[in-house]
């Protein structure tokens, strides 16, 4: 029998890992070179002479200061947007369409899993949790969060996909998108039954808030805060297990051949619905969680929450390539530093003409080069692989 460490089990689990490492090494390093660039360029301009009469430090050095920081929060947003990415990309690569409901599903993970710590705080046993005791209502709440978005994207997948499975594109794209509404207007209305508010904040419990000092740099304190690693950490095993299922297991291998060719699948006797609704359970469990996850990293969230993070994870995986996993990785992963990049540094090199407000925009434009000279994203589309 061969060693495991030669195995194709263990490959599985460590390619995801090394993909990580480049496309987060990759990304940040071409957008600090580009920003080393254009400090290079603005040297002398008023940016310039703003900045070293007000801290001191020309925009050069002011840029190389705060990279590490900087590239720190893109890391940590990345990770959420490729983590939802994969949930579109999924779906699309079974059926080549386009789920817009996912970003209400992202929602709907998001409120019960916060909901769910609400209660247990409402019960005390939060401030008294310990250090792994917070970690573990943390693990609950992302299984109660990824429970009922799984089983949402099951519902909607079973009512209002199916019967349009044979119908033409547009008319299943319209469906998506009035299902979209409706989630929406279903967390309203159960919040308003049950809570009468529409805004949500995730308890504090716990050491998440704190933060991590990583290194100095010069008389600047590089650090991350402990639910930034926790996010961090989250994703990478949700992208790992996901790679295993598809690529190594027999279920994976059957929703291969589902995306491949439905029909061919079904004479060889796989059950193609239960395959489909088992890629809306993966998707929207991984929406899910991606929802709890964003909750702790921004504390608050409303029933609209899933409309701005779902757009972007939806461009991240057309960047990356649309039905392509790995694509949605790096698609996130870029659109999460080039929104961190945009939010740190546009302000100041357009001395307050362009805040921080903007870099959704800047993302988008960037994005929108990208797909007209690489219409099928960085990786390219690929829908389906040989089972």
């Amino acid at each position: 029998m061969r060693p495991f460490m030669g195995s194709r089990n263990l490959r599985q689990l460590l390619l995801p890992i090394g993909q990580v490492v480049v496309f987060v090494t990759g990304a940040g390093a071409i957008c600090s070179l580009v920003m080393l660039l254009l400090a290079l360029l603005f040297r002398g301009s008023a940016a310039d002479q703003a900045l070293q009469a007000t801290q001191g430090v020309g925009i050069l050095v002011y840029t190389f200061n705060s990279l590490p920081q900087v590239l720190i929060d893109g890391m940590t947003i990345g990770f959420v947007y490729a983590a939802i990415a994969l949930g579109y990309t999924m779906v699309y690569g079974v059926l080549q369409f386009i789920n817009f409901a996912h970003s209400e599903i992202f929602a709907i993970g998001a409120f019960c899993g916060v909901e769910s710590l609400i209660a247990l705080n409402k019960m005390g046993v939060l401030a008294k949790a310990s250090t792994m005791g917070a970690f573990m209502y943390l693990g609950l709440a992302l299984l109660v969060g990824m429970a009922a978005s799984g089983g949402m994207a099951v519902l909607v997948e079973r009512v209002a996909y199916r019967p349009l499975r044979n119908s033409p594109t547009l008319v299943a794209l319209i469906s998506a998108i009035g299902v979209s509404f409706a989630l929406q207007d279903l967390i309203r209305l159960t919040e308003s039954l049950t809570t009468g508010q529409f805004y949500r904040v995730i308890p504090t419990f716990g050491n998440f808030d704190d933060r991590i000092n990583l290194f100095r740099l010069g008389s600047k304190v590089i650090d991350i805060q402990v639910k930034s690693v926790v996010v961090i950490i989250a994703a990478v095993l949700m992208l790992v297990a996901l790679n295993y299922l598809v690529n190594s297991t027999k279920v994976g291998k059957a929703i291969r051949a589902v995306a491949q060719d439905k029909n061919t699948a079904a004479l060889m006797g796989i059950n193609v619905n239960a395959m489909i609704s088992l890629t809306f359970l993966v998707g929207g469990a991984l929406g899910g969680a991606a929802g709890v996850m964003y909750a702790l990293k921004f504390t608050r969230i409303d029933p609209f929450v899933g409309f701005m993070p779902g757009i972007k994870a939806f461009a991240a995986a057309v960047l990356g390539g649309i039905g392509n996993l790995t694509g949605a990785l790096l698609g996130g992963m870029v659109l999460g530093m080039i929104e961190s990049f945009a939010g740190a540094y546009l302000g100041t090199y357009t001395m307050g003409a362009f805040g921080a407000e903007y870099k959704d925009m800047v993302a988008f434009l960037i994005l929108i080069v990208v797909i007209v000279f690489r219409p099928n994203g960085l990786l390219g589309e690929h829908v389906s692989q040989k089972a």
